[in-house]
């Protein structure tokens, strides 16, 4: 492995004009892609086939011929002003004027008028219209949401409140904010503390940069054709900056230590490329293991995610491994610390510095150090036990948006229960008497505890099929009302028993409920593929049984107390303000399982990054504990700045306004925090100093099956090389470098 990348990056210096044409010729090419191509369609991207509420929805699909379930519709809310009714002369009129002008815009189905659909509170305080679509939301022109609009604004004239829920008018998150900017730039002042040079900070930035807008215009190209939803774009954005960044930062600090050595420009692109670009290639499989792997899940949406941000992964790494050394081509000295870019190269393999210092702290003291590590650890991961998932929806949105007032009038004037109705499509089908079965079913789903109200079945044209809405008591992310859902489920074998009839349940509080289950049921057989996947490649990586069930052991760790966090501030609340959180509730379902994939990926990064350093110099002759000084003095600087990075960008997103990418951006930034700092750089070292040379044992038998990928570059000994640095090759660097 080393001697190909070696190859790799050796070329890559010497035709650094074809390797940056090449990239260039990519980012225009899929740039071209983007703007030409439709946009996406994101409907259906968040069901999962398989549960019953999909199979519902299918069957509706199948029995209701021409119905369009994903058409927009807007839910108008009128509330009276304080001691009038909406039922008095003027109240009434604004209404009834609202409801036949908006049944006039374009793209229009139906406005239905509250006072013939009986959709007025019980005290008349307020009442709700409801407008349906031809087309789904993301189809509805300028012209029919302005036309609702100047409706809204003519009621809301009257002195009426009048507020908006449904998906016509729905607010759309912002994918990030101020914050992203901010993270980019403490990102560029760690780099420029790290090396000391503008130069050096500024190339792992472009380089990263130039990699996300790669992968960021080609999920957009292809958006439409794999159905890519916005989500996929944002996370994908996030991970390749994140990542790209870090990887052209352990190449770059490479090539200047290769340099500092009195390596020739050259020679240090392709030993950094052949040593730090082998970390860099398998850190970067583990990533791309990890969220590859969601595919395992069953989540179509999940899966896409998964594979948009594995592929900005992989154009993270051919870029540290191919463009980095190109550049380093054009500029061999720029990247150098200044005193090095005036003659005097001053090699630090013997140096202490912090990486050290730190490293032989912890060989005095391993286990007090691995007892308070984990214990900590721990304690921060026991929220993790009182996880709940769900789906949020308006509820979890600000005040300040009509769709979250909306919401909050409707539970006051109707019931928490009526902003998450279930819907039951009963199965009729071979029965004697549908209508009998169906009244039979509907009964009994009224009597049922937890049951507010049953509408009126709707029959398909041939009478074979109904759907009813149930109204819970509760609202859609309580407890009870998943106990209810559980409930009417448990009645289906008497009820088909005794009418011949089935039924399913489904609707969106029913999906959702179903779908957090399917994951919570994933993660388990999800959390073995990745971790068995896992292990065999750092056996490869480091030939050692310890060292991988070490890593996964303090990847355990290092999620279970990032989720431990998320559920503190956002299910709990805890300091949920400070990051603009204004209703905690349940976490999204999809979080978790995509916190657990991504996490482990970098937990892998830093794994990799920082115990390959020890492995090298323990398969070049020094004692353990030599070697775990050795590998800290040589990473630990770039691992802390690596992950400071990380957590900056990661923060950045802290500021969307999609709540899951909101969360994702909180979790990975404090599991970050815990994994870098808490596990690599203070249990690790605590571990190996403990286990000794027995760290890096393996079995005689196992060391003879596994292919030997030369990660530590001890191949690389026998490359011929320049050793001075004045050598042709900056010949041809450009004046003043």
């Amino acid at each position: 492995m080393a001697t190909v990348l070696y190859r790799v990056g050796r070329g890559a210096f010497q035709r650094r004009w074809l390797v940056l044409f090449v990239w260039t010729a990519v980012l225009v090419a899929v740039g071209a892609g983007a703007a030409l191509a439709p946009s996406a369609n994101d409907s259906g991207t968040s069901f999962m086939p398989g549960i019953e509420a999909q199979k519902a929805y299918d069957l509706m699909a199948k029995r209701y011929p021409g119905a369009n379930g994903n058409a927009a519709s807007a839910r108008i809310v009128f509330v009276a002003p304080h001691g009038e009714k909406v039922t008095a002369g003027k109240n009434r009129e604004i209404i009834e004027e609202f409801t036949t002008a908006a049944g006039k815009g374009p793209q229009v189905a139906a406005a239905v008028d509250p006072f013939d659909a009986g959709t007025v509170s019980k005290d008349a305080s307020m009442a709700y219209a409801t407008v349906s679509y031809k087309v789904a939301a993301k189809d509805l022109t300028d012209a029919g949401k302005t036309s609702l609009q100047h409706s809204i604004d003519m009621a809301r004239k009257s002195g009426m409140t009048v507020e908006v829920g449904g998906t016509a008018l729905a607010t759309q998150p912002s994918a990030g904010g101020a914050a992203e900017g901010i993270g980019i730039l403490v990102a560029a002042l760690v780099l420029l503390v790290t090396f000391g040079s503008l130069a050096a900070a500024g190339l792992p930035l472009l380089t990263a940069i130039i990699g996300v807008g790669v992968s960021t215009a080609a999920i957009m190209a292809l958006s439409s054709t794999f159905n890519l939803s916005s989500t996929s774009g944002t996370l994908a954005s996030m991970l390749g900056l994140a990542v790209g960044i870090d990887y052209a930062l352990f190449v770059v600090s490479r090539y200047r230590e290769e340099r500092a050595k009195g390596h020739a420009p050259q020679e240090a692109a392709a030993l950094a490329a052949g040593t730090a670009g082998s970390a860099v290639v398998f850190a970067g499989v583990t990533v791309v293991i990890a969220l590859a792997g969601l595919s395992v899940i069953g989540v179509p949406m999940l899966t896409k995610m998964g594979l948009a941000a594995a592929g900005a992964v992989v154009i993270g790494v051919l870029i540290a491994l191919t463009l980095i050394p190109a550049l380093l081509g054009f500029w061999p000295n720029a990247v150098l610390a200044r005193r090095n870019r005036k003659g005097g190269m001053t090699p630090e393999r013997h140096k202490t510095n912090g990486g050290s210092r730190w490293a032989r702290f912890v060989l005095r003291r391993p286990v007090a150090i691995l007892i308070v590590g984990t214990v900590g650890l721990i304690a921060v991961a026991v929220p993790a036990m009182d996880l709940r998932l769900g789906m949020p929806g308006d509820e979890s949105k600000p005040t300040s948006t009509t769709e979250r007032r909306a919401y909050d009038d409707l539970s006051r004037g109707f019931g928490a229960g009526f902003n998450g109705p279930l819907t039951i499509v009963v199965d009729a089908k071979g029965t004697h008497d549908p209508k009998d079965a169906v009244s039979a079913i509907s009964d009994k789903i009224k009597s049922t505890e937890g049951v507010v109200s049953v509408s009126a079945a709707r029959y398909n044209a041939s009478g074979d099929t109904a759907m009813i809405s149930a109204t819970p008591s509760t609202g859609p992310t309580a407890e009870e009302t998943k106990d209810l859902v559980h409930t009417i489920r448990g009645e289906r074998g008497s009820l088909e028993s005794a009418t011949g009839a089935t039924f399913e349940v489904t609707g969106s509080t029913a999906m959702n409920i179903d779908v957090a289950q399917a994951l919570q049921d994933a993660l388990i057989p999800y959390l073995a593929v990745i971790v068995g996947l896992a292990f065999l490649l750092l056996l490869v990586v480091f030939r050692s049984v310890l060292v991988p069930v070490k890593a996964a052991v303090g990847f355990l760790l290092s999620v279970l107390a990032a989720l431990g966090s998320v559920v503190m501030v956002f299910q709990r609340g805890w300091g949920a303000g400070l990051l603009g959180i204004e209703q905690p509730g349940p976490i999204m379902s999809l979080m978790p399982i995509f916190l657990v994939g991504i996490v482990f990926g970098l937990a892998m990064d830093y794994e990799v990054f920082l115990v390959s350093r020890m492995r090298e110099a323990y398969v070049r002759g020094e004692r353990p504990s030599e070697a775990i000084v050795s590998g800290s003095r040589n990473s630990a600087r770039v691992v802390v700045a690596a992950a400071v990075i990380m957590m900056a960008v990661f923060s950045g997103f802290i500021g969307a306004g999609e709540p899951m990418i909101k969360a994702i951006g909180f979790g990975l930034a404090i599991a970050v925090l815990f994994d870098a700092f808490v596990v690599r750089m203070a249990l690790v070292p605590a571990v190996l100093a403990l286990l000794g040379a027995r760290a890096w044992w393996l079995p005689s038998w196992l060391d003879r099956l596994l292919p030997r990928m030369d990660v530590e570059g001890e191949g690389l000994t026998q490359q011929p090389s320049q050793t001075t640095s004045g050598s042709s090759t900056q010949a041809h660097q450009p004046a003043g470098i």
